[in-house]
Formats: structure tokens, C-alpha cells, sequence
């Protein structure tokens, strides 16, 4: 899988929103690029830092798990549940809905590698921004304008 810069590797779009209670939902969406195949997956957290320690644990996680999430998500093992099992120790489910906010933070990480601390720093500023959007559109609606 090659992406608009030319380099291979895992494909990863995050999308943050706040839910009506106040929390942070987290989503990822990542392309494998040995198999061809993708996985979404999201989580709630209580704050914004929370958030995206999480979401570099999870992005962590991820990348570490390919092979084992691989051989769930596309060979389905006679376990259908060891991956779901896997994820859910983690905090992460399962994101079955099938659209995806438009403002995402897109990364591409190598196969079988660690996630970069030098790619988080734009998905957070990314993220930061989008939940500061959202925010004062709720605030636009609020006010009538």
C-alpha cells in the first residue's frame, strides 16, 4: 500500500470528538499494508491528555499486535474472540460504524515498528484543533447564530 507521499507502512487515521456526557471518543482507523486489510477500533477517555496518552498506547499496541490481529481479523481463527479479548484488555472495542469524521490525523508507520514520538506531536495538534472546532460550532448553534 503506498500512501500520497510515496512511503509504505501502516496507515493510520485518528479522529477525536467529545460525546454528549463530557468524554473524549477516540477512533482509529488503520490500514495494515501486509495483508491488506483494516481495523477500527475506539475508546473513551476522561480529558484530553488522557486521551492521547491513550491513543499512543493504543497506536503502540496496534503496530505490536499486527500479526496476532491479522490472523483474527482476516484468517478468522477458530477463536473469533482473541483479538476482541486482546483489544478489550486494553480499553479498545471494536468501531463498527461505517462513517468517519472528517477532520482525521493521518500517520504512516512501518510494519512491525514502533510508533515514532516525532509523528504524535502533528496528530495532536490535529486532534486539539478538531475538539476546539467542534466546540465553538456547538457554541454557534447554541447562540442561534
Amino acid at each position: 500500500m503506498s500512501t500520497k507521499n510515496g512511503t509504505s507502512g501502516n496507515l493510520y487515521h485518528c479522529a477525536m470528538e467529545k460525546n454528549q456526557n463530557g468524554k473524549y471518543n477516540i477512533r482509529i482507523r488503520v490500514q495494515f499494508e501486509r495483508g491488506g486489510w483494516d481495523l477500527s477500533v475506539y475508546f473513551l477517555a476522561s480529558s484530553f491528555n488522557a486521551a492521547m496518552k491513550k491513543l499512543e498506547e493504543s497506536l503502540q499496541l496496534l503496530q505490536k499486535s499486527e500479526e496476532r490481529l491479522r490472523f483474527w481479523g482476516v484468517e478468522r481463527t477458530d477463536d473469533p474472540n482473541l483479538a476482541g479479548d486482546l483489544l478489550q484488555e486494553s480499553g479498545l472495542w471494536l468501531d463498527r460504524r461505517r462513517e468517519f469524521p472528517r477532520k482525521v490525523a493521518e500517520m504512516n508507520v512501518a510494519s512491525a515498528r514502533p510508533v515514532p514520538a516525532s509523528l504524535l506531536a502533528p496528530v495532536r495538534r490535529v486532534l486539539a484543533d478538531s475538539v476546539s472546532q467542534e466546540r465553538e460550532r456547538a457554541y454557534s448553534a447554541a447562540a442561534g447564530d
